[in-house]
């Protein structure tokens, strides 16, 4: 399985990733299959500072395998088409541009990241091609009025997630003292804003000091030195992967005890890994996927469906990495909208089936947690669980939660 960056086979379609190959057939073959199959592009990190989101890809792509092994959708076989970005927003326009005016795709899913889908996102609405269930959870991808033909999909919407925590924190530590931590992007603004909306009048006094950093950066000490510096006794680590671990591993060597919040971003067993599980024992987060190692679920239906898939269809992913249940759960819910477009498979039947699920209930998410649209709905999922690490898996912290969904102030 090859993924295409963009460097090679330029003049070519890239060697399609659900084991359909028809990159290098000539044009009246490839026409011929497009009238039967569905394209399906796809934009992720594959190299590059965020190269480890490239696991959503990687499960999409063998689910995408899977379905066609099972006859496809409707009887019509899927080309998955994924182009390296290297989380770079130039470069994710470039790849959009390939996906849709040279593979023609019929949409582009799950592209990856905050900074990439914001930079590709006029060019997908003025070209009416979806760009759906974009990998962010960023509030400006749920803005049908001014941007129709993007949705976003995330376990997390980032202000109902950091919504949660600041409200948790008002209730249990209204005296607290708060050091934040964030990256310099879209992303990092986007959940740290929704926070202080989230704390109001009180954020003032009670963030006594923040640090950002930027996605090029080796090391994260001298920011987290900073924070514990501060007196705070409660730290909110809104991290991406690699500096979420880097962060956890820097509080420790501290010697910092602060309340530690980490968002879901990077809050799973394999990124606690690399930190020390025992440095993450107690940190809270809040997601909608159960953890499929719990031995807790070792019967669940929906859990044992997701078990057996990785070891069929992705058995180099780690079980461990919450990216690959995510893409799993992406995946399913984008096979219900194509189900549901029949034969229709037009850009806009795409996107009005995607705006049309009612209730939705999938094994992965925690009971109570469904999957709705609307379409002056565009957050899939608005519910989330609070939950604390216990060194080896989470316990469960109060009931599901759930957060009105506040558009940013300036949409376009």
């Amino acid at each position: 399985m090859r993924f295409c960056n963009g460097s090679w086979l330029a003049s070519h379609a890239c060697i399609l990733l659900a084991g359909v190959t028809l990159a290098l057939q000539p044009d009246s073959v490839r026409a011929e299959a497009a009238k039967a199959d569905i394209k399906i592009g796809n934009i992720a990190p594959y190299s590059g500072p965020a190269s480890a989101y490239s696991a959503f890809a990687k499960t999409e792509a063998a689910y995408m395998k899977m379905l066609n092994d099972k006859g496809g959708i409707n009887g019509r076989k899927i080309q998955f088409i994924s182009y390296d970005d290297a989380y770079s927003p130039p470069k994710a326009v470039e790849q959009a541009r390939k996906l849709v005016e040279q593979d023609e795709v019929l949409a582009i899913f799950q592209a990856v990241g905050t900074p990439s889908n914001a930079a590709m996102m006029k060019y997908m609405n003025a070209r009416k091609v979806p760009q759906l269930f974009s990998a962010t959870g960023a509030t400006k991808f749920g803005d049908p009025r001014n941007f129709p033909w993007t949705m976003g999909f995330s376990t997390s919407v980032y202000r109902i997630e950091s919504a949660i925590y600041a409200k948790y924190i008002l209730a249990n530590y209204p005296q607290g003292k708060v050091a934040v931590l964030f990256p310099n992007d879209d992303y990092g603004r986007d959940i740290y804003g929704g926070f202080k909306d989230a704390l109001g009048a009180r954020a003032k006094t009670m963030i006594v000091a923040e640090a950002s950093y930027d996605s090029t950066e080796p090391t994260i000490d001298s920011q987290v030195s900073k924070l514990k510096a501060s007196g705070a006794d409660i730290f909110m680590n809104f991290s991406t992967p690699r500096f979420g671990a880097l962060a956890i591993r820097k509080v420790a060597e501290l010697g910092w005890k602060p309340l530690h919040f980490i968002n879901t971003t990077a809050a799973s067993i394999a990124n606690f890994k690399p930190a020390g599980l025992e440095n993450a024992v107690g940190l809270l987060t809040a997601t909608s996927i159960k953890e499929p190692r719990d031995p807790r679920y070792a019967d669940d239906p929906g859990v044992k469906e997701y078990l057996d898939f990785m070891k069929r269809y992705n058995p180099e992913g780690d079980i461990a990495n919450g990216q690959n249940a995510y893409g799993f759960l992406a995946s399913q819910v984008l096979q219900k909208v194509l189900e549901q477009c029949g034969d229709d498979l037009s850009r806009d039947n795409i996107m009005k089936q995607a705006a049309n699920l009612k209730d939705l209930k999938f094994g992965l998410l925690f009971d109570g947690i469904t999957v709705n649209t609307s379409p002056t709905n565009y957050f899939p999922i608005t519910q989330m669980q609070l939950l604390r690490f216990n060194g080896e898996s989470f316990d469960k912290v109060g009931p599901i939660m759930s957060e009105t969904v506040m558009q940013p102030e300036t949409s376009n």
